[in-house]
């Protein structure tokens, strides 16, 4: 009882205490701010860490996806007090959602995950109080069932995925399927499920080929590699 009184006691002073007109603590906002980032993070992690991170095994998309939710939960959180929630969240969710890496545009999957991510951010956020609790719950985990449904039942595991440019033109016949997985098996030290040969450049006998493949805890093909690469 003493410490419960002693805590109301900090409360109530700090939301008294104003810096040029701002309180220092309002405790029914912080309160409401801190169970909506529980929720936000909490859901973001499920979809990235364990129904993405075990299929892609990418910690660099791993590290986006969560600094991207968090980032974009509190910009939309903080700025959302102006009256213009709508047209706010519209704008905030089309700047993150067309963004694209300059050196390195991000695959349909991954900006799928990303969109996924800052939708769940901007719905934490801004969602007002005509929204119950109930509602935003159900909303969450709708989509965090939709997308565990789809990546790990309907479309289930196939492997992670990379594009190289191969140089043994021999090898790209039909006929020779097995000589190419054998070959890039032995070259990259990986266990190749599925071969596609994408282009073909006669001028200088190369080959562009997106394999299958099942990565590991040791993979060392991270995501930021997926471009082009020369294997010779």
């Amino acid at each position: 009882m003493i410490l419960e009184a002693a805590g109301t006691g900090i409360f109530e002073t700090l939301e008294n205490i104003r810096i040029f007109g701002i309180k220092i603590l309002d405790t029914q906002d912080f309160f409401n701010l801190l169970f909506r980032l529980i929720i936000d993070v909490f859901v973001t992690t499920i979809i990235v860490r364990y129904i993405y991170y075990p299929v892609r095994r990418d910690k660099d998309y791993l590290f986006t996806f969560l600094i991207f939710n968090i980032l974009t939960f509190f910009v939309c959180y903080l700025l959302g007090g102006v009256k213009l929630e709508m047209g706010f969240a519209f704008g905030i969710f089309a700047l993150f959602s067309l963004l694209r890496y300059r050196t390195n545009p991000l695959p349909v999957k991954e900006m799928t995950y990303l969109f996924a991510v800052i939708v769940i951010a901007v719905i934490n956020a801004l969602s007002t109080k005509k929204v119950s609790y109930f509602e935003l719950f159900f909303t969450n985990f709708t989509v965090l069932g939709l997308i565990y449904y789809l990546e790990r039942i309907w479309f289930k595991f196939k492997g992670a995925y990379q594009v190289i440019t191969y140089e043994k033109i021999e090898n790209i016949k039909p006929a020779n399927k097995d000589l190419l997985i054998a070959d890039l098996e032995d070259r990259t030290g990986l266990k190749i499920i599925g071969v596609e040969v994408e282009r073909i450049n006669f001028l200088n006998d190369t080959a562009k080929i997106s394999i299958n493949y099942i990565p590991d805890a040791n993979n060392t093909m991270s995501e930021s590699a997926r471009k082009a690469q020369d294997l010779e």
